[in-house]
């Protein structure tokens, strides 16, 4: 029972006996998603503590559904919409819009990873613009693997989604990004990894 995060002060007595009875596999799903849903979180809401409060509301509500979650077609791809959803009601309830452009985490990871890549570009502005245009999947897998740096397998398992989708949404979301920036882009030259 030692991979059972310690709980908030004020915790109830029955969120206590909750986390008591959560099978092995909700942990091991908390373990492995936990981070990838905060940094993603904070990446959109530009908060870190706010973040992890929306994360942990999330994975309650996973805990709290998890036999229902365990019974759909593919419980990842559940999750991550209930994050997404999650997210959404937050800037929603905030006023806001993702604060995707002004976190430095993503101006970092741009700046750093893919200075080269991007050094065609005139304005990070534009990209960051660009970015923020894309439709929902592409911008996901985007944020996902160019920002938080995950590799297009771990992309795929954390959206719940095929590796070959995966690539399929990178080239649309390239090719997108190319047109609003009026840059040339092939889409069949796009041999990033497997």
């Amino acid at each position: 029972m030692s991979d059972i995060p310690d709980m908030p002060p004020g915790a109830d007595r029955a969120v206590r006996e909750l986390t008591r009875r959560l099978p092995p596999a909700f942990w091991a799903f908390h373990q492995q998603y936990y981070k990838i849903y905060k940094s993603y979180a904070e990446l959109l809401i530009g908060d870190d503590e706010v973040a992890k409060r929306v994360v942990h509301r999330v994975m309650m509500d996973l805990a709290v559904n998890w036999a229902r979650l365990m019974r759909e077609a593919s419980p990842e791809a559940t999750a991550w919409a209930i994050l997404k959803i999650a997210i959404q009601q937050e800037l929603d309830t905030r006023g806001g819009e993702p604060a995707l452009t002004e976190t430095a985490a993503f101006h970092r990871a741009i700046l750093d990873s893919y200075r080269e890549r991007f050094a065609v570009l005139e304005s990070q502005l534009g990209l960051y613009a660009a970015i923020a245009r894309l439709p929902e999947r592409p911008y996901d897998v985007i944020v996902l693997q160019y920002v938080l740096e995950l590799p297009p397998r771990r992309v795929a398992d954390i959206m719940g989604i095929s590796l070959p989708t995966v690539r399929s949404h990178r080239r649309m979301a390239k090719a997108k990004i190319a047109r609003d920036l009026d840059l040339a882009f092939n889409p069949y030259t796009d041999d990033e990894d497997a």
